[in-house]
């Protein structure tokens, strides 16, 4: 079972050195969810940081969303700067290994979770969205594009390299350059729908 380093992460988030946090939710994402009708889907955000996409999803009016990340600061932080999202009941917090998470979902937003882990838990990333998505869930998010070296994280990637995680498990319906991400990420990231088979 792939294990994440709980003391590293939350050592950043205690530090301040959090720089992947852009302190609002992402356009890219939030572009596509504001096209979903139904808003009691089973959502799940890994490596959720901060959780600004959940805060922002639930002031769209989806009521079934799940947190979870290994250090408890962004825990803390969510809990703290959104009291009134935690007593309308649409947010579920967890401070846990998502490797270890069992409960399945419809969607899952991946913002800045995949390039956080070493490029050896890219195969038991795959492998474990593909397990807990129900059938013909889909994983939705963004992925960086740029070289891949052992400096990281964050770690980058090619399309071609996710493609080879991906396609043997999902259906890729898009896996393009984003066209509108934010300034400090323009060109380096590609937007991607993933859906399992039903």
């Amino acid at each position: 079972m792939p294990t994440l380093d709980k003391d590293y992460w939350e050592t950043r988030y205690q530090q301040g050195e959090a720089q992947w946090d852009m302190g609002s939710a992402s356009t890219a994402l939030i572009h596509y969810c504001q096209q979903l009708d139904k808003k009691d889907l089973a959502i799940l955000i890994p490596g959720c940081g901060n959780g600004h996409e959940a805060a922002a999803l639930c002031a769209m009016g989806f009521t079934n969303i799940t947190i979870i990340d290994i250090a408890q600061s962004p825990i803390d932080n969510f809990k703290a700067n959104n009291p009134s999202l935690l007593e309308t009941g649409c947010v579920k917090l967890i401070c846990g290994n998502f490797f270890t998470h069992t409960q399945t979902y419809d969607l899952i937003i991946e913002q800045t979770f995949f390039c956080a882990l070493p490029p050896s838990m890219r195969p038991p990333y795959a492998a474990h969205m593909h397990q807990i998505l129900k059938p013909g869930a889909k994983l939705m998010g963004l992925l960086f594009n740029f070289p891949l070296t052992e400096a990281g994280p964050p770690f980058g990637g090619s399309e071609e390299e996710y493609r080879q995680y991906f396609e043997p498990l999902f259906a890729i319906k898009q896996l393009e350059k984003c066209y509108n991400s934010i300034k400090p990420r323009e060109g380096r990231e590609l937007f991607f729908i993933l859906q399992k088979a039903a």
